[in-house]
């Protein structure tokens, strides 16, 4: 299987819960950008201490091995499921600290995987149940579809609107060599309600997304990385109908509504670059 990338459309903090999290609003919307997951049985005459081992190429992921949402979400799981033995392994290409849901989306997906493969017959819905256990945006991976989601982020609702406004449209990806952990994006946050919500927002032509359209990490966070500020500008002046900071990590993307003619050149050498159709 193939584990997609997510952007955000707007993120908006909207409250502080009594445990400790935060309520949000924004629209998930997912990218033909991908992870590879698959999974081999364990033989008998393989040693091993724990059911699930794993394997990561590609990306480095810095992480122990039982602590990866991939072996999490086998061992939730095997708590309610007999499930064999086998070898997983990744590949990882979606950058990591990005505001992507790299990680979130490997998870959901070695769900898919388990239930596919072993015939577990666990459905959708009993799924995201499953997956919303392992991080906040996860069950968002079980279906892929464009989706408003609030509470933590586990809260789904589908959102037509996007798909239709943004197909035939074009993404640019920007990744820099910056990492924006979670508790620096949420430190100087002030939650509340915004002007306008981004399910109402993303119905709007995609011109006036730019004033209304507005991820709440990206005041606190330029001000800290100047760098990705100018990443956003640099994207509105290289011609994106639409730009923005993803979730709480360091990517930028913009939207274009003609294939851009330029490349990776234009920003910094060390940085993940991408182009993809929408």
């Amino acid at each position: 299987m193939f584990p997609c990338a997510k952007i955000n459309l707007g993120l908006n903090i909207t409250a502080k819960r009594e445990d400790g999290f935060h309520d949000l609003e924004t629209i998930f919307y997912p990218l033909p950008l991908t992870d590879a997951l698959e999974i081999k049985y364990m033989g008998d005459e393989f040693p091993s201490d724990v059911p699930c081992d794993l394997k990561v190429t590609g990306n480095a992921v810095d992480c122990n091995e039982e602590d990866n949402l991939v072996i999490r979400a086998y061992n939730l799981l095997a708590k309610d499921y007999k499930l064999p033995r086998v070898h997983a392994h990744l590949y990882k290409h979606i950058p990591m600290q990005a505001g992507l849901g790299g990680g979130s989306s490997d998870a959901a997906f070695m769900i898919k995987l388990l239930d596919e493969r072993f015939r577990l017959n666990i459905g959708n819905a009993e799924m995201e149940r499953y997956a919303a256990k392992l991080g906040s945006d996860c069950a968002f991976f079980i279906t892929c579809e464009p989706s408003f989601a609030q509470g933590k982020g586990e809260i789904l609702e589908p959102a037509d609107a996007p798909k239709g406004n943004l197909k035939g449209y074009w993404l640019v990806l920007v990744k820099p060599a910056v990492a924006v952990s979670t508790k620096e994006a949420y430190a100087n946050i002030t939650p509340k309600k915004p002007k306008k919500c981004c399910r109402d927002v993303v119905h709007q032509p995609i011109e006036t997304w730019k004033e209304d359209l507005v991820n709440d990490f990206e005041e606190s966070v330029f001000k800290n990385h100047p760098q990705l500020a100018e990443i956003k500008n640099k994207l509105y002046a290289l011609g994106a109908a639409y730009a923005s900071m993803s979730g709480s990590g360091s990517s930028l993307y913009g939207i274009f509504k003609e294939k851009p003619t330029f490349g990776k050149e234009e920003f910094s050498e060390d940085c993940f670059f991408d182009v993809m159709k929408l």
